[in-house]
């Protein structure tokens, strides 16, 4: 590995893929990872931004010919991240900034253990079921399966190499920015 992987991880709706979109468009130094997933696309989401949407029957295949670094099943759908991504990342010597779930994660470093991990934190769970109905106009797919996760997530935070608290956007991306500045400059 070249560049150190950044992988950032939350529970769904804590604001993880707009801090690391927030990232990604003032560091030229990041690429983005565009994971896999059996879900359905929410309203304003297309093919390829922010996953690369397919059928049940399509992510398993592409398990089975081995196609992607990490996959796991979360809120009952399935989603993994392809290998070539991380090459191609390394390849153009750009550091890869990895927007998954705890599951992922913790695969991920486990085979890089010199990847970076942050975790976002709601403010509350209250929050957090605030963020996801607006987020979801009312329609969050699996809303207390989410919940649910969403506590267990946030009891292994602290295995992460940092935690930034999403109590205000620009704060957070503040403190996050700082995070991201500390892990390309090699510090």
């Amino acid at each position: 590995m070249s560049t150190p992987l950044i992988i950032v991880s939350a529970p769904s709706g804590a604001g993880k893929s707009s801090l690391c979109d927030r990232a990604l468009s003032e560091f030229s130094e990041l690429v983005d990872s565009v994971s896999f997933t059996t879900r359905k696309p929410r309203e304003g989401e297309v093919e390829g931004k922010p996953y690369h949407f397919v059928d049940e029957e399509k992510f398993l295949k592409l398990k089975e010919e081995g196609f992607f670094v990490e996959w796991a099943k979360v809120h009952e759908f399935h989603y993994g991240t392809p290998s070539h991504q991380l090459e191609d990342a390394w390849r153009a010597g750009k550091h890869l900034i990895m927007d998954i779930d705890v599951k992922g994660a913790g695969s991920l470093k486990a085979l890089y253990p010199d990847s970076h991990s942050i975790f976002i934190k709601p403010p509350s769970l209250e929050e957090l079921r605030e963020r996801l109905l607006v987020r979801d106009h009312g329609k969050t797919q699996n809303l207390e399966i989410r919940l649910q996760n969403a506590e267990k997530e946030l009891s292994v935070a602290n295995q992460f190499d940092y935690e930034v608290i999403n109590d205000d956007f620009d704060r957070a991306y503040s403190e996050f920015r700082k995070i991201i500045e500390k892990i390309i400059k090699g510090m």
